[in-house]
């Protein structure tokens, strides 16, 4: 049986922290070789055709470890099992550090990217652990760390390879996971779910899942199509920052950096939905999001007022999509605790299937369309999402 939690008692801020701090370190590592692909592929001897497979492959990872280990956090006692997924992170970190061939690498990208999705169990945990009335601001705080870690991750890995090359981060990475399990082992408390289905049947009760849960599908679109803005913005930026601007690898690196003030949203968001404004949330993270490519397509003649509104345009997403995310989550972990877990590996592989989507819409726009239609195009994917909010009558 699930151990009951006292309804009184809250989540601690040293917890909190923990888990916040937790997200962020695990989820950076999906991230850590998107600036290093040209190293990378250069010193293994991948084929410059092939190299985007080294990004590619640690996402197909972290899809396949949303649909397949994920359900596990429903099934298996929840702190043995983080601990044991922060252990094969290490493991993963190791063999890219040390890897001397493209097959090597590519084997330890798929398992960094199966690993990753430990942080997946991680914000479920936490929701288990917070009372109702604090449910939304957790979240947003645990997120926060989460998106810090998703942001900071490009531009750390860009440092560390520039001063001990690209194997590095890796193997740092892989000394602060070693930590993080031991702190994790020590500091979490035991949950064991109730539920008494084997694990084919969990992982086949995701179709029923999704077809029963109309929140579900409704949060997973408006998600899915926010990333895919956002990562075709991310995915577009820096070649025109480069090609038109003439930025420095160093330069982009911290233009990314200002994407970082967009995490403030989450925990605003989560107060915003423990108030019952997620509905506002969610109209005015869409909102955002169309109004920033509107802007960058309307106006990019004058090169200083552009990059200028490139910055806003990256905190205006990075808003949008982690104001957006907390909310949508916070519905969703408000479903029950027995399904959580398969509920938030459902809505985080549909939520990342967008982002893929993006990228790639992103790039062949761009490449073959230039910048104006890649930007109405970025526009278009969270309109998409604006027409489908207006179907639902709820209040």
């Amino acid at each position: 049986m699930s151990q009951p939690r006292p309804e009184n008692k809250r989540i601690s801020a040293g917890i909190m922290f923990l888990l916040a701090a937790a997200c962020g370190l695990v989820v950076a590592n999906l991230y850590y070789s998107q600036t290093l692909v040209g190293l990378i592929s250069a010193d293994l001897s991948i084929a410059p055709g092939a190299a985007g497979l080294i990004v590619t492959i640690t996402q197909i990872g972290y899809v396949a470890g949303l649909l397949f280990i994920v359900p596990l956090s429903d099934m298996l006692e929840n702190r043995r099992l983080i601990v044991a997924m922060v252990a094969f992170i290490v493991l993963a970190l190791c063999g890219a550090a040390f890897a001397s061939g493209s097959l090597m690498f590519m084997t330890a990208s798929l398992m960094i990217g199966l690993g990753s999705v430990v942080a997946q169990i991680l914000v479920p945990f936490a929701s288990y652990l917070s009372t109702e009335e604090q449910r939304g601001r957790v979240v947003g705080n645990v997120m926060s760390g989460l998106l810090l870690g998703i942001m900071l991750a490009r531009p750390a890995a860009s440092l560390v390879a520039g001063v001990w090359g690209w194997n590095a981060i890796f193997a740092i990475s892989a000394a602060l996971m070693a930590l993080l399990g031991i702190l994790l082992a020590f500091m979490l408390p035991v949950r064991r779910p109730a539920s008494s289905l084997h694990y084919g049947q969990l992982v086949a009760s995701l179709c029923k899942l999704f077809i029963k849960t109309p929140i579900l599908r409704r949060r997973a679109f408006y998600q899915a199509c926010l990333f895919a803005a956002f990562s075709l913005f991310w995915t577009t930026v820096p070649i025109r920052l480069t090609q038109v601007y003439g930025l420095s690898q160093k330069e982009i690196a911290l233009f990314a950096l200002v994407g970082v003030a967009g995490a403030v949203a989450a925990p605003i968001a989560g107060r915003l939905a423990d108030k019952g404004r997620t509905r506002s949330i969610t109209l005015g993270a869409i909102s955002l999001a169309v109004a920033s490519f509107i802007i960058l397509a309307l106006v990019h003649a004058n090169p200083h007022v552009s990059v200028a509104l490139l910055l806003l345009a990256a905190i205006m997403l990075d808003m949008a999509v982690s104001g957006n995310l907390v909310a949508s989550q916070r519905a969703i972990y408000s479903l029950g605790q027995e399904t959580r877990g398969r509920l938030n590996g459902l809505f985080m592989a549909i939520f990342f299937i967008g982002g893929a989507v993006g990228s790639f819409i992103g790039g062949l726009a761009y490449a073959h369309a230039g910048w104006t239609t890649t930007a109405w195009i970025g526009a278009l994917l969270p309109f998409a999402a604006f027409v489908y909010f207006f179907t639902d009558r709820k209040s």
